[in-house]
């Protein structure tokens, strides 16, 4: 095959990578019942597609062509056992000592959804939970879900490590929960479903200030989860977030790619009819018991997006909310948003004594966010020098190309 041949075959298979590995993955696991033999199944499935497509041709379809692979080589691991129960410790063989698990597969419709729940399982700890799930069923690098929890990406590789040996140590069965079970594993899954959305919605790395692929992933997830439990207020108001703050997604960037402020997007080019069904969402969701962290946030998000002007943004209330927000979701990050607020509805001069007692959290130590508004806010106090200082450390902290060139922007100006 030629050097331009060869070329589309390797982008195809990126492709792939990126559209269908979640799928694949799931679909494999449904087979083995265990995680590792099918996360290596699958590989070698992408790895036989750089040369069968280099040969054959790129298959009109892609995904089906790397299930079929990836199953064929499963079964092929599965038959080289000797005892199979022994050397599967996840598989749950339906006559077993189980007490006759509930197959809930009619209920869940979406295989990456199930594998999410499984993934989510409450013997593990919370944060690895999160970070098995995205690296298993949503194919996210571990430097990427590393930026995500604000740690080294040698961590992350140690905490996924160590959650595999748990799975396998435990024999923890690869089943879908039980009706009764599925809402204890539930915050796990919205934390999962979340930080894929905001994954994509800004990029942690890379050229592209959105990946779109993730963040229709995680609405099209969200949707299934709010189909599957549509009483459960915080998955309805994990899906108005999303879709609320999706709909500026055409004006976060200019036509050369530059990154728009929220004040200088064009809000009639919003989508009004994302925003209107995350409004309607809220507002039911509100209606049920106290808010926790979805609901308030999409609340926060709402007010933006129903604001004609950003002059008109409502900020005490936002920071109302925030206040709110805090008490329920103890985080730094949520005090650096709640800052920014502060700054809006009192004066930057008091959201900077926030910030700066926000530099000793260890936690936002490679936190890109907390240099750059720190930057903004001796910015709009005329502290041009400090800015200039504080611009470049977040420089030295951020990855993604368009969030990099609208930081050089701004220490430009300040030249």
């Amino acid at each position: 095959m030629t050097d331009a041949g060869t070329a589309g075959v390797h982008q195809a298979v990126a492709d792939a990578y990126r559209d269908h590995w979640a799928l694949v993955l799931a679909a494999t696991a449904r087979l083995t019942r265990d995680l590792d033999l099918a996360e290596e199944c699958v590989q070698e499935a992408y790895t036989q597609a750089l040369a069968g497509w280099d040969s054959d041709g790129i298959p009109h379809n892609p995904a089906a062509w790397l299930v079929t692979t990836a199953r064929r080589r499963a079964v092929d691991a599965i038959r080289r056992q000797q005892v199979l129960r022994a050397k599967l410790p996840l598989l749950a063989m339906p006559d077993q000592t189980d007490g006759g698990v509930e197959d809930l597969d009619d209920d869940i419709p979406d295989d990456r959804l199930r594998l999410v729940f499984t993934c989510c399982h409450p013997a593990l700890a919370p944060d690895a939970r999160v970070a098995l799930t995205l690296r298993l069923v949503c194919g996210i690098g571990t430097g990427d879900i590393a930026r995500a929890f604000l740690v080294s990406e040698a961590t992350m590789a140690a905490r996924l490590t160590r959650a595999k040996k748990k799975i396998a140590a435990a024999r923890i069965p690869f089943r879908v929960p039980a009706a009764k079970d599925l809402s204890e594993r539930l915050d796990a899954v919205l934390s999962v479903v979340h930080l894929l959305f905001t994954t994509g919605h800004t990029a942690p790395s890379g050229d592209q200030l959105l990946r779109a692929d993730l963040v229709e992933r995680a609405v099209h997830l969200c949707r299934t989860l709010h189909a599957l439990m549509p009483d459960e207020p915080e998955v309805t108001g994990l899906l108005a977030l999303m879709l609320v703050t999706d709909a500026r997604r055409a004006t976060r960037t200019d036509a050369q790619g530059r990154l728009l402020r929220l004040a200088e997007q064009d809000r009639t080019r919003w989508d009004q009819a994302a925003i209107a069904e995350g409004r309607d969402l809220v507002l039911r969701s509100m209606r049920v018991g106290r808010p926790g962290r979805y609901r308030l946030q999409a609340a926060i998000a709402a007010l933006h997006a129903e604001a004609p002007r950003y002059d008109d943004t409502d900020w005490p209330q936002i920071l109302t909310l925030y206040d709110a927000l805090r008490r329920v979701w103890p985080s730094p990050v949520v005090e650096l948003n709640r800052a920014v607020a502060v700054s809006m509805a009192t004066d930057p001069g008091t959201a900077l004594l926030e910030v700066t007692a926000l530099e000793r959290d260890p936690r936002l130590a490679r936190y890109h966010y907390l240099p750059a508004i720190k930057a903004d806010l001796l910015y709009r106090l005329g502290r041009f020098d400090e800015a200039a200082a504080a611009y470049r450390a977040a420089l030295e902290l951020t990855d993604n190309a368009a969030e990099r060139d609208y930081l050089a922007g701004r220490l430009a100006d300040l030249s």
